[in-house]
C-alpha cells in the first residue's frame, strides 16, 4: 500500500502514513518520477528494493535485481542515460562494490540517486545493527577528483523528502546523489507526515535538454559552473559516452587545457551553487552556551537531550547538517566563533569530526562516539555534556 494510495490520512493538507524509512525512500522515488531501480539485496537496505519492486510497475516503471551490486548500478546508469529517473540502493559493502561505476557516473555526468542505509564496518561489520559508518566514504566513494552530494535523513519524514530532493539535485547537477539513512531510520516503523503528491510533483526539477540542430549539440561544452546537458540516448542526438577525460562531444582527449577545465568544472558546478544544495537544522541554538553537532538518527537523541539539559538549567543547542557533503562550512565557521564549548556526536569513530574541525578552524572539539551497533540514548549525551562541560 503506497503513500499515495487509499490507506493514507490527509490532515491539514499533508499525508500521514505509517511506514518504515526504507519504504518511505522507495515511495518518494516513485512519487517524484523514478522509473527504474537496479539493485541487489543487502541488510539493512533490502526493504527499499522489495518495496519499490511492488510499486514501480504500477506507474510503468521497472525494478531489476541484478546478479550483484556492480550489475545493479550499471543497469541504473544505463536507464538514466535513456532519460528516465533512476535509483539504486545498498549498504556500506555495496557502495564499495559500486565504487568504480560511481566514478563513471561522476565523470560522464550521469544523474543517479543512491540510497545507502548505513551499517557498521569495515568489511561485513555489523549488518543488523545501527552505525553511521559511511560518512567519509560518501565524500569520496570513488577515486579521482570530483565533488560529492550526500544528504542525510534524520527523521522518517526526511527519508521521503530527502529522497525527493536527491532526485532534483541529481538532475540539476547531473551526477550521483547519495541519500544516507541508517538501520534505525530504515527499519523504524512509525508515523510520518509527508507533503502531498501534488506538491512533490509540482516541485520536480526537470533535467535540462538541448533542442537545437543535432550538428550543434555539444553535451559537455557548457559554462564552467554548469553541468553537462545530456539528451536521452536514441532520440536523435549523438555524443560519446566515456569515463576518460573528454572534450565537448565526449570523445577521449589528453589535451592539457581541456583536461584541466573538465575537472575544474566538476568542482565548480557544485561550489558555485552551494546555496541550492545546503540544508541544515538548528534547534535552540540562538541562546545556547553549548553546541551539540550530530546528524542522522543520532540527532533524535540529541534533540531530546537538549530539552532535558535545559530543564536542568544547561543551555544546549543542536546543529544538524542535512546536506553532509558538501559540508556547511560557512555556517560551521560562524558557529565556531560563537561557541567555545562544542561536542560532536557520531555513531562512528568521528568521521565528520575532522570536517567540523576544518570548518570551525579549531581542534579543541570534544567528541562522543559509539561503534558497538547500539544507538545513543538521550542520557548518554546528557551524561557526556555534564562531565565534559
Amino acid at each position: 500500500m503506497g503513500a499515495g494510495g487509499e490507506n493514507v490520512v490527509i490532515k491539514d493538507g499533508k499525508r500521514e502514513v505509517v511506514m518504515p524509512g526504507n519504504h518511505l525512500a522507495a515511495q518518494a522515488a516513485v512519487d517524484c518520477g523514478c522509473k527504474f531501480y537496479g539493485g541487489y539485496p543487502i541488510t539493512p537496505s533490502t526493504e527499499v528494493m522489495e518495496y519499490i519492486s511492488d510499486i514501480l510497475p504500477e506507474v510503468g516503471g521497472a525494478c531489476i535485481q541484478m546478479e550483484d551490486e556492480i550489475g545493479g548500478i550499471a543497469a541504473a546508469i544505463g536507464a538514466s542515460m535513456s532519460g528516465v529517473r533512476s535509483m539504486t540502493g545498498t549498504s556500506g559493502p555495496g557502495i564499495s562494490l559500486k565504487a568504480e561505476n560511481l566514478g563513471l557516473a561522476q565523470m560522464a555526468e550521469v544523474p543517479l540517486v543512491v540510497v545507502n542505509v548505513m551499517r557498521g564496518g569495515p568489511s561485513t561489520g555489523l549488518p543488523t545493527r545501527v552505525a553511521q559508518g559511511d560518512i567519509a566514504q560518501a565524500k569520496n566513494p570513488s577515486h579521482g577528483d570530483y565533488k560529492s552530494i550526500a544528504l542525510c535523513a534524520g527523521t522518517l519524514a526526511e527519508c521521503y523528502t530527502e529522497t525527493v530532493r536527491a532526485f532534483n539535485l541529481a538532475d540539476r547537477f547531473m551526477q550521483p546523489v547519495f541519500v544516507l539513512l541508517d538501520a534505525t531510520l530504515g527499519l523504524m516503523h512509525a508515523k510520518a507526515v509527508l507533503p502531498t503528491l501534488e506538491e512533490v510533483q509540482a516541485g520536480v526539477v526537470p533535467r535540462k535538454s538541448f533542442d537545437g540542430a543535432p550538428e550543434d549539440y555539444r553535451p559537455y561544452g557548457v559554462a564552467q559552473d554548469e553541468p553537462a546537458v545530456l539528451n536521452p540516448m536514441f532520440q536523435g542526438y549523438r555524443y560519446h559516452f566515456t569515463g576518460l577525460h573528454h572534450d565537448a562531444m565526449g570523445f577521449p582527449t589528453e589535451e592539457i587545457e581541456t583536461c584541466r577545465l573538465l575537472i575544474d568544472r566538476l568542482f565548480n558546478k557544485i561550489d558555485a551553487h552551494r546555496d541550492e544544495i545546503e540544508l541544515n537544522e538548528e534547534f535552540m541554538v540562538d541562546d545556547a552556551d553549548i553546541l551539540l553537532i550530530g546528524y542522522g538518527s543520532a540527532s533524535l537523541a540529541i534533540k531530546e537531550a537538549v530539552v532535558r539539559l535545559r530543564e536542568d538549567g544547561i543551555k544546549a543547542g543542536m546543529f544538524r547538517p542535512i546536506t553532509i557533503w558538501p559540508s556547511p562550512e560557512e555556517r560551521l565557521n560562524e558557529l565556531g566563533k560563537q561557541f567555545k564549548n562544542v561536542l560532536s556526536i557520531e555513531l562512528n569513530q568521528g568521521q565528520y569530526l575532522e570536517e567540523i574541525q576544518r570548518c570551525i578552524g579549531r581542534r579543541d572539539i570534544n567528541k562522543l562516539v559509539k561503534t558497538n551497533g547500539r544507538p545513543f540514548s538521550p542520557q548518554d549525551i546528557i551524561d557526556e555534556v555534564k562531565e565534559v562541560f
